[in-house]
């Protein structure tokens, strides 16, 4: 399992972005399953939109249409655990949406995480591992 940031779906649309190659052979070579969480959805068909229109928006939502990409359901465990990070790590500020993408690996003892955002991910300790392999290096 990987578990899906927002940088590498916004990199992977945007064809100008400097990470765009790594991010699209990322998440196009890698066995899976791909899987995010409805926050991490939401800010990059935000940012996607935002930074490409609405065709490039609707690309992501067939994304998960066609299963190449799962977003799991977050249950009342995972919204404490967020709850939890946000005020544990309150001073960076981790935020809502990458204390999801913690709890969803930490639920499914999941330690591989697609992100750019090393400073989040390298900072948090999970409960079910020393550290979390953030990918792509």
């Amino acid at each position: 399992m990987l578990v899906v940031d927002t940088g590498p779906l916004v990199a992977a649309a945007d064809r100008s972005d400097k990470d765009h190659a790594a991010c699209r052979a990322l998440l196009e070579g890698d066995e899976g399953p791909l899987v995010t969480t409805g926050l991490v959805m939401a800010e990059a068909a935000y940012l996607i939109c935002r930074q490409l229109g609405p065709d490039a928006e609707a690309a992501l939502y067939s994304s998960v249409i066609a299963g190449d990409l799962e977003v799991a359901a977050l249950d009342i465990a995972d919204w404490e655990r967020i709850r939890d990070l946000v005020t544990t790590y309150a001073s960076m500020p981790l935020g809502g949406t990458d204390a999801s993408v913690i709890a969803l690996a930490e639920r499914h003892r999941a330690t591989r995480i697609a992100t750019l955002d090393r400073k989040h991910f390298t900072v948090v300790r999970p409960r079910h591992t020393t550290a979390f392999t953030l990918l792509p290096e």
